[in-house]
């Protein structure tokens, strides 16, 4: 998969393209034009809550399978740990469509090193067996 920002000529797929546009009106503000979120990003704020995270390849989103990255922008978040109840990511299930909302994890993959695209395929996977064992 290319890199979206890359000079290669390789071909971005159309779900990748929308995925960022869609990205960068929804998500953007939050979590960094690149998916780069702020400095501080791994610490609480002063209200206790976790800010945004990273989503390029200094993030933890590549540990996620599709699944859980789906439901995740779907039904918004609460990060475990915050001292707040309200959800910190909103949910954008009204929002967003589901081929929206895969678009926009498809483009977060080319946010990513290789090795992390590979052990977040194999999260995916493993996930999809676990909900539907043959």
């Amino acid at each position: 998969m290319a890199k979206v920002g890359s000079t290669t000529s390789e071909r971005i797929p159309v779900e990748v393209t929308e995925g960022r546009q869609i990205y960068e009106q929804y998500c953007a503000a939050c979590h960094g034009g690149q998916g780069e979120a702020t400095a501080d990003w791994s610490k609480p704020d002063e209200k206790g809550e976790m800010p945004p995270p990273s989503h390029d390849e200094s993030g933890h989103t590549w540990r996620h399978s599709d699944a859980m990255l789906f439901r995740m922008i779907a039904e918004g978040w609460r990060h475990p740990f915050n001292k707040t109840n309200r959800l910190t990511m909103p949910a954008f299930k009204d929002i967003l469509t589901d081929q929206e909302i895969q678009s926009v994890i498809e483009y977060l993959k080319t946010l990513w090193t290789d090795d992390q695209r590979r052990y977040q395929q194999s999260e995916s996977q493993d996930a999809n067996q676990a909900e539907n064992p043959s």
